[in-house]
């Protein structure tokens, strides 16, 4: 009788036990660790719904529409055209406007770069290297339009650097004013303001160097610019091509500074990519080409981040 009774029990026991039993039990479980996890990342993702998908969405549909940007009932679908006509034969999009975006980057980073490599490695030589870090940091965190008024004001005809030119027994020059200096003039403003930051991470890389190699090189007897060439600079890539990354990305989507300084000016020497998106969208209200124009530095920017993280593979180092 016992036995009778024990029977379903060691049954049921056995059938909970089962693989099958102890599969299902498993998916249950995960299932209910997702769903808890959604309900952790819900404000998250509503956020970057909110903040990235809808206007991204919002803004694809104004690239191939016309609209004036105050009644959403007056959105008028043109296909393509807002981007044939940025292309277009007598348009100033590919050149001066995408032309200057891609030099003010590229001057940008080389000045950035060259800057920060030679203050870096002489910061990392000098006691109270904080203070020097911080010093070089102060630009960083000083507004844009702080940065430019006072820049612009010392490119003055009667400014601190034609000062310091007139003092050497040269002309003035108008930095702001002349077509050929005015782009040049701004990308060295933007170099100075973003070498504290390289600064930072190259200091920081310059850190991760062993100090053995250094002691190696030096009982082998090799001098400064050997160390430099042959143990810094290719230890330090990583760090470069971080900086390279960063650097050219702000460079390509950077318009504050210029229109502070310049507001584009003389005619289009200092104007850029997303400069014109600011003015097709809130001077001229047209929001189409305006949108049209993002997504085309969208795709020169998206370009740019693949090649360079291509360089990293091709480096050896994990992007």
């Amino acid at each position: 009788m016992v036995n009778a009774t024990l029977a379903p029990e060691a049954a049921e026991r056995a059938a909970h036990d089962s693989p099958a039993a102890r599969v299902g039990s498993r998916d249950r479980r995960r299932r209910h660790q997702a769903v808890v996890a959604y309900l952790f990342l819900a404000p998250t993702l509503l956020f970057f719904a909110v903040f990235l998908i809808l206007p991204l969405g919002f803004a694809l549909l104004l690239s191939m529409s016309r609209w004036a940007g105050f009644d959403l009932g007056d959105i008028e679908p043109v296909g393509l055209d807002n981007f044939a006509g940025l292309f277009a034969d007598g348009s100033t999009f590919l050149a001066p406007i995408l032309t200057n975006t891609l030099l003010f980057a590229l001057g940008t980073v080389a000045l950035a770069l060259a800057g920060s490599v030679l203050v870096a490695t002489c910061i990392d030589r000098l006691r109270f290297q904080g203070l020097w870090r911080t010093l070089y940091f102060l630009p960083i965190v000083t507004t844009v339009v702080a940065v430019g008024n006072v820049w612009k004001y010392m490119y003055e005809p009667g400014g601190l650097v034609n000062g310091v030119l007139n003092a050497l027994g040269l002309g003035s020059v108008a930095f702001l004013q002349d077509p050929d200096t005015a782009l040049p003039s701004v990308v060295v403003v933007q170099a100075w303001a973003s070498v504290g930051s390289a600064i930072l991470v190259l200091t920081a890389g310059l850190k991760s160097v062993p100090e053995s190699y250094y002691e190696a090189a030096a009982l082998d007897g090799a001098g400064p610019v050997t160390v430099f060439w042959r143990i810094t600079l290719p230890l330090l890539r990583p760090s470069l091509l971080f900086v390279c990354i960063t650097q050219f990305l702000t460079g390509l989507q950077s318009f504050a500074l210029i229109i502070v300084m310049t507001k584009g000016g003389p005619g289009d020497a200092t104007n850029v990519a997303a400069l014109e998106m600011y003015r097709q969208a809130f001077s001229y209200g047209d929001w189409g080409t305006a949108s049209a124009a993002a997504f085309v530095l969208f795709v020169v920017v998206l370009v740019v981040t693949l090649a360079q993280l291509w360089i990293f593979r091709r480096k050896g180092e994990d992007a």
